[in-house]
């Protein structure tokens, strides 16, 4: 993301599955998007960018606004976040999430959780209290917890369980159901094979099984303070205690306000093979780009008396489905970004982008 000039507050969200996200916006993952569930998953998009709309213009900096909207994409089932998140090997979900405060650099994170609704809340509290300071006896306060220590430092401070047999649906259940028989015959057809093959077809299953990958929302308050956050269920069938890049530092999620060393403010959500991902440290590699001139940077420039920024989605999936909405806006806008026809998934990529035109310059 990349702040042109500062005005009031925007707000983006990411998709399904293998995304790059700039500047504010909400996403529902990337991945596959049918048309018959297109409306649902524009919906979901609206009601989280009208979510950390709302918070913005009660006067909530960019952090709050970003949790509220991660919320509301975990709560809905047609995300893989939160509530209907992928089933795990052993039929179970455990949940990655992650949030960056651009202005503090602070950042919370949650890897392989299981029993919370909302693993968003708890990597922003783990923010939260990390910015307290030092706790007793001089202990550092942790800012990345995993498994049961995250469960349980979660109740702890107050965010409420939900046992894991309510947080899937029809939809996710059907999908294990499905996915453990195919796994189970295709480890029938490997039989004669020997294990080393055993063992990449079996991850190959694993890794495309699911259709859908994390979601995230990047945010700018009418302060110019940045913030991003992802959530995820990871892949479908992955092995348990598998962490992927929602929760990783620099992978997932990264923002950072501008200062000397940064022309531009930078909040990026990704979505897509956490593995991959994790390696490349593409959230963090993305912000550093940003800061490089380039060929519309004239442009940019030129226009910067009437808009606010400007934001960047990218995919390798078949579909990717974007939210966005500023506080000049009534209602928000979506839209399902698809290759084009004729195109191979992962092989094919799909840049868009768009400008967010504000009113009242603020210095």
């Amino acid at each position: 993301m990349r702040e042109i000039t500062s005005n009031k507050t925007r707000l983006w969200l990411p998709s399904i599955y293998n995304s790059l996200k700039k500047f504010p916006e909400r996403r529902a993952g990337a991945g596959y998007h049918s048309e018959s569930k297109a409306k649902e998953y524009k919906h979901v998009c609206k009601r989280a960018c009208q979510r950390a709309v709302d918070q913005l213009r009660a006067g909530a900096l960019a952090v709050e606004a970003v949790t509220a909207a991660l919320v509301e994409l975990e709560d809905s089932p047609f995300t893989n976040a939160g509530m209907g998140s992928n089933l795990n090997l052993s039929g179970e979900i455990e949940c990655d999430a992650s949030i960056m405060d651009g202005k503090s650099l602070h950042f919370g994170a949650v890897g392989s959780i299981s029993g919370i609704k909302n693993p968003v809340l708890v990597a922003n509290c783990l923010l939260t209290e990390a910015q307290k300071g030092k706790l007793s006896a001089g202990r550092i306060p942790p800012c990345f917890l995993v498994g049961r220590g995250a469960h349980d430092w979660a109740i702890s401070h107050g965010i409420p369980p939900c046992p894991s047999e309510k947080m899937a649906t029809k939809f996710s259940l059907s999908a294990y159901k499905r996915n453990k028989r195919k796994m189970e015959m295709a480890e029938k057809m490997d039989a004669g094979q020997n294990q080393e093959k055993k063992r990449r077809q079996s991850s190959e299953n694993e890794n495309g099984s699911g259709c859908l990958d994390t979601v995230g929302a990047v945010v700018v308050d009418s302060e110019g303070n940045v913030a991003a956050a992802v959530s995820s269920g990871g892949l479908a069938m992955k092995h348990p205690g598998r962490v992927g890049q929602a929760a990783h530092y620099g992978c997932g999620s990264w923002a950072e306000n501008a200062c000397n060393m940064n022309s531009y403010s930078a909040a990026v959500s990704t979505s897509g093979c956490g593995e991959h991902l994790i390696r490349t440290m593409l959230a963090r590699e993305c912000s550093a780009a940003m800061q490089s001139e380039d060929a519309h940077q004239a442009l940019l420039e030129a226009m910067q008396n009437k808009f606010i920024m400007e934001f960047l989605w990218s995919h390798t999936t078949e579909s990717m489905c974007v939210g966005y909405m500023s506080a000049q806006d009534s209602k928000a806008k979506t839209h399902i970004s698809r290759l084009p026809p004729g195109t191979v998934p992962g092989k094919s990529l799909a840049i868009e982008g768009g400008v967010c035109r504000l009113t009242g310059i603020v210095d």
